[in-house]
């Protein structure tokens, strides 16, 4: 027992003695040196902001993704679409096969419809005596004549034979219809013409107002409305409406007083007014081609069904101011075909806008998913024109009814009933005008986005450019930031130093080895003794 002693302790002391180093190998001594560290961070934080902020890469905004619209559907009125890509060879060739042959028909039949060489007799030639004269009322005074109360008008003519004198118009019976006159007011007087006194007033008679500077200055309004919104656009559409005017003035009208067939005068008028119009306002694209082919189409239809209808309905479209125009004009004129003409230009103005809308819808579908066939763009189309043909329905009705509200009202109190109402001759005229300018309108949708369809799909679809590479500038060299000094620190409480036998009470280490004192055998067996009785 006591050989194996000797390597017991040794171990138990090796133990003990790496029990001891150990704290002092691992232990990291705590330093007041800790700001210096904290100081550098905040010095390169600093410099890296700086730096940063005066280097940072300017990036370009990406393009927006694209939509696919295969199968959602929205509508709207407005035309301010983009640059518009040219169209491929493929679908140059197809438009104008198309469209050369309606051309030269229009063009053909304006040539042969002008009345060239053929004076129209006006004025006093058709028994128009009386001339316009301008006038300013100067005094106004009502009076008793005859059975009830007149007026007298003391006029200042500005313009005609007797200009710069002052006339007096006796007086004029005062009736419900008559209009109200005052000092200032500027009024038209019609003079009865050769044979007649100027400077009397009985050859003068009160017609109407002037309206020259309120229409002009309404007139400006609507130039400068369309301009700031429309801008270059605005200045096209300007003009196209000015040339449509042009036409109707100085085409359609002489045409009709010449004895030409009015249906087909307006038919002719609105494809001049169409090719002229729509490629000055839009531009000459693609979309703009299908959309005249499509509004050809519709003013066919609703020539058509007007001419059928008309004869069915047996409107024989003679109303005052048309009997009034035969009377004047001295020989015959087709007064069914004046209503006709009037169905036919009131709907192109719609129908300009209905075409536009729904080609430009469809080259969108495509652009936006080109995967789409004739057959889908089609029907995405359609679900378009649906929302856009409800809305244009009423649109037109209600410019028809705004238009005959005063024959209606006169119509009304008539004590007829419904039917009868509606089955009157100035009646069933509005009715056939505006229901025949709606089917008219209703099929140019599906017309117009058929074709817009597969033309579209014989476009090829530009590719998408693929996004520019954003390359970070290189960094600036940032400028020398003044660097505040590191503010001190607070010191802290020196710490009490550790005990000598620290290392010993602290250590999770096994406890000190302590030598077992060697005792004699007497000692032993004197403690053996004494522990007898307790284990019995």
């Amino acid at each position: 027992m006591q050989a194996s002693e000797p390597p017991r302790r040794r171990r138990a002391a090796s133990r003990h003695a790496a029990g001891k180093a150990a704290p002092d190998v691992q232990a990291r001594p705590e330093s007041s040196a800790e700001p210096e560290p904290k100081a550098a961070a905040k010095k390169r934080a600093v410099s890296k902001a700086a730096g940063s902020a005066q280097a940072k890469p300017r990036r370009r905004r990406k393009p927006e993704p694209e939509v696919s619209l295969g199968h959602g559907h929205g509508h709207g009125h407005g035309h301010g679409h983009g640059p518009v890509a040219p169209a491929s060879r493929k679908v140059r060739l197809l438009l104008a096969a198309l469209l050369i042959p309606c051309a030269l028909a229009t063009l053909i039949g304006a040539l042969l419809l002008y009345p060239f060489g053929r004076e129209q007799a006006t004025g006093s030639r058709v028994g128009l005596n009386q001339v316009p004269v301008q006038g300013v009322i100067t005094a106004a005074k009502s009076g008793q004549c005859g059975a009830g109360e007149c007026l007298s008008l003391s006029v200042k003519l500005i313009d005609g034979p007797a200009s710069e004198r002052t006339v007096t118009i006796p007086g004029t019976p005062i009736e419900p219809s008559t209009p109200r006159f005052a000092v200032g007011d500027e009024v038209v007087l019609a003079y009865a013409g050769k044979g007649s006194d100027p400077f009397s007033g009985a050859s003068y008679q009160v017609v109407d107002f002037q309206r020259g500077l309120p229409l002009t200055v309404l007139a400006v309004l609507f130039a400068l409305a369309v301009l700031v919104l429309a801008r270059w656009r605005g200045l096209a559409a300007l003009g196209a409406l000015a040339l449509s005017f042009l036409l109707l003035v100085f085409f359609a009208l002489p045409a009709m007083l010449a004895g030409e067939d009015p249906l087909t005068v307006a038919v002719v008028t609105g494809g001049l007014i169409m090719f002229v119009a729509m490629y000055l306002t839009h531009g000459i694209t693609a979309r703009t081609s299908v959309a005249v082919l499509g509004i050809l189409g519709s003013l066919g239809l609703i020539g058509l069904l007007g001419w059928l209808f008309s004869a069915m309905a047996k409107l024989t479209g003679l109303d005052e101011d048309t009997a009034n125009l035969i009377g004047i004009l001295g020989h015959g004129i087709d007064a069914r075909g004046l209503l006709m003409a009037g169905i036919v230009i009131g709907a192109l103005g719609v129908l300009d806008d209905v075409t536009v809308t729904q080609a430009s819808a469809v080259w969108e579908l495509r652009l936006a998913n080109p995967a789409l066939g004739w057959r889908k763009l089609y029907a995405a189309g359609l679900r378009i024109g649906r929302d856009h043909v409800g809305s244009a329905v009423n649109t037109l009705f209600m410019a028809y009814a705004g238009a005959a509200l005063p024959m209606m009202l006169a119509y009304s109190l008539s004590g007829r009933s419904f039917g009868e109402l509606v089955t009157a001759q100035a009646v069933a005229q509005e009715v056939v005008r505006t229901l025949v300018g709606s089917i008219g309108l209703v099929a140019a949708v599906p017309v117009t986005t058929l074709l817009a369809a597969l033309v579209a799909v014989r476009e090829p679809v530009p590719e998408k450019e693929p996004e520019a590479v954003v390359e970070p500038e290189p960094e600036p060299e940032p400028e020398p930031v003044a660097e505040e000094p590191p503010k001190p620190l607070p010191r802290r409480p020196a710490r009490k130093a550790p005990p000598e036998n620290a290392n010993e009470i602290t250590t999770p280490i096994s406890a000190p080895l302590v030598e077992p004192q060697v005792r004699s055998r007497h000692e032993r067996l004197n403690s053996a003794r004494h522990r007898v009785p307790d284990q019995s």
